[in-house]
């Protein structure tokens, strides 16, 4: 593994244990040419994906690009990280496991949308605006309103 401080390849692992709900590896590792000391996850990869952007543009999957999209969802949230991780690899596990390698960028939105549903209703309104593109404010209501009608609330 190449250190991202020097990009020596002479690096070493120095602790190892289960990560995400037993579903990845993380490795802490040590540069031995510059001492800089590092994270790494090693996941198991069911197929190869491609997103079908909406242009028609096919690109490999990036589970990265897909984190930091939710991460700015839950932004100043108070929702524990190993939660968040845990829909995130719930969401890459159901589109490694559906039988197409092909799959939409609507595909991806609608998970995640139903993950941050139910993991905080703040952050779920945040990838909403973005996902369905609001343009004013009037949009946010409309969404919050046919959320409501469409989730009714339990009766006491």
């Amino acid at each position: 593994m190449r250190c991202p401080f020097c990009n020596s390849e002479d690096t070493q692992v120095k602790d190892s244990r289960q990560a995400e709900d037993g579903t990845a590896v993380r490795r802490r590792r040590l540069c031995n040419a510059c001492a800089g000391r590092f994270t790494t996850f090693e996941r198991v990869q069911l197929r190869e994906l491609y997103v079908v952007k909406k242009t028609g543009q096919r690109v490999p999957f990036d589970r990265n690009k897909l984190t930091r999209s939710v991460m700015i969802a839950m932004q100043k949230r108070p929702v524990d990280s190993e939660r968040v991780e845990q829909m995130i690899s719930g969401i890459v596990r159901q589109l490694e496991s559906g039988g197409n390698s092909d799959i939409t960028s609507d595909q991806i939105g609608e998970l995640v949308m139903e993950g941050l549903a139910g993991l905080d209703k703040v952050a779920y309104v945040r990838y909403a605006s973005v996902y369905r593109d609001f343009r004013a404010a009037d949009d946010f209501e409309a969404f919050i309103e046919e959320e409501k009608l469409s989730k009714p609330e339990e009766e006491e």
